[in-house]
Parts: structure tokens; sequence; C-alpha cells
């Protein structure tokens, strides 16, 4: 039975078909849209049976051309979350989401979704309640509002299972692409791979230079969650966290990046002082541009994605950030 994946050539889509064909599932439609065609090098190693563009799939969808399918992982959407122009976001994020649910439903296929932490916006607990949900930005905005359409069908009840992620701030393999919206770890490596300084926030919300906190969550974690749930259908529907658990500084992850690069070239490990001593990482002034729209402090509550089941252990920073940066250091040769 065919498995359909949106956002299929981008950061957390390729990494599902991947686990998917590790899986023994090649029966897979592609839907994506390739105008930035280099995106295209994320499925190369993959194996499909199909590539939809994502307009094309949606008129199919609309069509009634599928079928009920094994799983639909909805990963597709602009995740740039200094996108302004709203109406895009609201049809490309919002719209195209709900098409997708009301295909699913009446098919009665499973669908799991990415939602997105920027649906906490400025709050300071980050627990699934519609309570503390306060997005900053129309990105966060479109994120939530599906959200809260799919906790008006589990009122009413759903004729199949849909899982909705709250994804963190997730870093790892295959994120070449994303540009400025590529992770901070995958940003450091090159800052520090071309020789030159990370440079991070200074002082801003309270915080001590660098030290504003996220929760950094590894794509293998996060695969991971999808897979278990994608093997799991019996598990309650519902909007989960999708973090670590554990808020980290961005001083940890330029600091564990230039270690473990300096680890590869037989250099001295660095502590944080040691390391802004010696200008390999520098403090600017924070933004005016982001002023009132940054999100300071994130750490996933987890306590849902327990009670649903999940119970693997997560990589923190040093962990993660390690292992992503080794990879690197190999596809790059440095």
């Amino acid at each position: 039975m065919t498995v359909i994946v949106t956002g299929a050539a981008g950061f957390i889509g390729s990494n599902l078909v991947k686990a998917l064909n590790d899986r023994g599932i090649s029966e897979i439609v592609a839907v994506d849209n390739l105008t930035k065609g280099d995106k295209f090098l994320n499925l190369v190693d993959c194996e499909i049976a199909d590539y939809l563009d994502k307009n094309e799939f949606l008129t199919r969808l609309e069509r009634g051309d599928f079928e009920r399918c094994m799983a639909i992982f909805h990963e597709g959407a602009c995740s740039d979350t200094m996108e302004h122009n709203g109406n895009y976001m609201m049809t490309n994020n919002f719209r195209y989401t709900q098409s997708v649910f009301d295909w699913a439903q009446r098919t009665g296929t499973p669908m799991l979704y990415a939602s997105s932490a920027a649906v906490y916006g400025g709050s300071t607990q980050f627990v699934e309640n519609r309570d503390v949900e306060k997005p900053l930005n129309v990105y966060g905005y479109s994120k939530f509002l599906f959200d809260q359409v799919l906790r008006r069908h589990l009122l009413t009840g759903l004729k199949s299972p849909v899982y909705g992620f709250r994804y963190f701030n997730v870093y790892g393999d295959r994120e070449q692409h994303k540009g400025r919206m590529a992770s901070v770890a995958f940003h450091n490596f090159n800052q520090f791979r071309e020789g030159g300084p990370v440079r991070l926030f200074g002082p801003y919300g309270g915080y001590e230079a660098g030290c504003q906190q996220r929760d950094f969550v590894s794509i293998e974690d996060v695969v991971k969650v999808n897979m278990h749930f994608f093997e799991h259908l019996n598990s309650p529907s519902g909007v989960y966290n999708l973090g670590t658990g554990r808020a980290q500084t961005f001083n940890d992850v330029a600091l564990t990046t230039l270690n473990t690069l300096r680890a590869h070239r037989g250099e001295s490990v660095l502590g944080l002082s040691e390391a802004v001593a010696g200008g390999h990482i520098q403090y600017i002034d924070f933004p005016d541009a982001l002023k009132g729209k940054y999100q300071s402090y994130t750490q996933a509550d987890l306590s849902k994605l327990r009670e649903a089941g999940y119970n693997g252990s997560f990589y923190s920073v040093e962990q993660g950030v390690a292992r992503y940066v080794e990879r690197l250091i190999r596809q790059y040769q440095v």
C-alpha cells in the first residue's frame, strides 16, 4: 500500500522517506515544489514510486484520484518564520493542510503532520494547552490554526488517526538547501569551517550573551518519534510536542560544533571563555527587527508524548550536534 509524503524533498520529509525505505517501504508518492531545484539531492539515495508537484497533488487529491493509503506524512509547508505574506502563509500552510486532512478522513488514511513550537510564541510554558499558545508571527498562527481544527474534530470523533507534531528547533542531515532557515548547528559548522568566528546574539530578554535557550532536537529523534506513531496507529490522536524536554543555550551549540571540529583536527578542546577570548565566538547586538518577535526560551513539555507510549531517549546538544558535525565533516571532506 502507498505512503504519501508531502514536503518530501525538504529537510524533515526527506529524512522520513529514507526512514520508510529503511523499513522496506518504497511505494512512496513524494510531493514537493522543486522550483528550488537543488532540493532533489535530498532524495537521490531514496526509493520512491512517483513524484508530484504540490499543486498537481492537491488537484488530484480533491478530484478523488487517491484511495486509502497506508499513511500520509504531511511535512510540506512554508517554514520561513520571517515570511510576512499572510495570504501566502495561510493558503500554503493552513488551507492546504485542511484539504489533506479532509481527504485523509474521507478515505480513512492515517495522517501525521508537522506543527511547530512557534505556536507558543512569547509563552513561558510549552505544554499542549490552548491557554499558553500565543504565536508571534503568521507562520506560528498558520500552524496554531490547524491544530485548533484537529482539536475540534477530536471532540466529535475521527475516522482515522491524526498526529500533529510540534517540532522545536530541529537540526541534522538534509537541511543544506534551507539557506538562512537552516539550523544554528549547520550555520555554525560552515562559519567555523570557513575560518571565521560564529556570531551569536548579545544580551536580550534577560539573558546574557549567547545564553538564550532553545530546545534543540536532532532529526534522528524526530524521525524516531514519527516512525513510532506510524507503527503504533492505536496511539491516541492529538497534538504532541516533539523536542528533547531540555533547553540549552546557543553557546552550547557553538561550542559543541567548534570542539567537534577541533577534535577532528587534533586540536585541544576549548571552554566557552577560551573560545570567546580566542575570537572563535563573538557576540553582536540583538537585531531591532526581531525584538518582540523572538523566542528567547523554549523547552518542550513531553508529558503527553510519554503518556502516549513513546519512551525513547533524546540526544542532548553535546551528543546530537557532535554526531551531526561528524557527518558534515565526512560529507564536506573537511
